[in-house]
């Protein structure tokens, strides 16, 4: 296969460790890039910033809120995107009403934990939802991966990313726009973005694969990395094929 240029997109809290896997799996296939968000505190601030490092033409993939970044930066410059990854994602905006303030009460409530007990707290308290299998939960080195993963980041950029999320656009009229090749990926257990999420997603996007990954939840880079870098790789392998 060709070499070609590929950015992998971080999720909320995450860093470049929740690509891990896959960027020692995908390393021979393709130039790899790990977006940082820093402290942008909107989606399309973060796409920006992609965009300005970003090569001529590239893949984009990415997990969770990192899948609604490579969205917008779709949106931005479709022109350049020659493949498209979605994984344990969404799609939709803020729900209106009482939905959509008990949202924002709930990330809100998270980030005074953040601010008085650390990003561990959060962590752990994630971990129950659980936000990874059960079967998963007694896993050591995973837990601890995630959990320092969440140490590194700050407060002050968890607040910036719950702000860009409880801003996040509609991303619905886009979907059928999307003509780059393009896989949508889920944890088939995930309590955070669900697989019938995915299954509009899928449908509404036209060149797409959709892939679910059994015994798996949110993070499913890290919890069934074999399984996602083989969907990354056969993508990327139909990426190749229209591009050249």
């Amino acid at each position: 296969m060709p070499e070609m240029n590929l950015v992998l997109v971080p999720g909320l809290l995450c860093d470049a460790a929740v690509w891990k896997p896959q960027m020692k799996a995908l390393n021979k296939l393709a130039h790899i890039q790990v977006a940082d968000h820093g402290e942008l505190d909107s989606l399309g601030a973060m796409a920006e910033a992609i965009l300005a490092k970003a090569p001529a033409k590239f893949a984009v993939a990415g997990h969770s809120m990192g899948g609604r970044v490579a969205l917008e930066v779709v949106r931005r410059a479709a022109s350049r995107v020659i493949g498209l990854a979605l994984l344990d994602t969404g799609y939709t905006p803020l729900a209106p009403g009482a939905a959509g303030a008990k949202e924002a009460a709930g990330r809100n409530e998270l980030l005074e934990l953040a601010r008085q007990s650390g990003m561990r707290a959060v962590g752990e308290r994630w971990l129950r939802i659980p936000m990874i299998h059960e079967a998963r939960l007694k896993d050591r080195r995973l837990v601890k991966a995630i959990l320092q993963m969440f140490e590194r980041r700050t407060p002050p950029q968890f607040a910036a990313q719950i702000r860009a999320l409880l801003q996040r656009p509609d991303a619905a009229p886009l979907l059928p726009m999307i003509s780059c090749p393009a896989l949508v990926l889920c944890g088939k257990d995930d309590a955070w973005a669900p697989l019938s999420t995915h299954r509009v997603m899928a449908q509404l996007i036209a060149h797409s694969t959709l892939v679910s990954v059994a015994e798996c939840g949110h993070m499913c880079t890290m919890e069934r990395p074999d399984e996602v870098s083989m969907a990354l790789r056969e993508w990327l392998k139909r990426v190749v094929q229209i591009s050249v």
